[in-house]
């Protein structure tokens, strides 16, 4: 199963390695991969979306569940 969050202040390089690790911690041995220009982050195989959000969001990022 795939989540895909919106992350619209997710801007840089930076960004996407704080987003990764934040999930990563989250969800261990979930992928992440990150589409940067159109600001999208899919998870899979990860458990409950609301976890995964919460991670983003405690990194200091507006995730929004697409």
């Amino acid at each position: 199963m795939s989540i895909e969050f919106q992350v619209p202040d997710m801007t840089c390089g930076h960004c996407v390695k704080t987003i990764t690790g934040a999930v990563t911690q989250a969800a261990p041995g979930a992928t992440v991969t990150v589409d940067l220009p159109s600001h999208r982050v899919i998870v899979t195989g990860a458990g409950e979306a609301a976890a995964i959000e919460a991670a983003i969001r405690d990194a200091g990022y507006e995730p929004s569940r697409v």
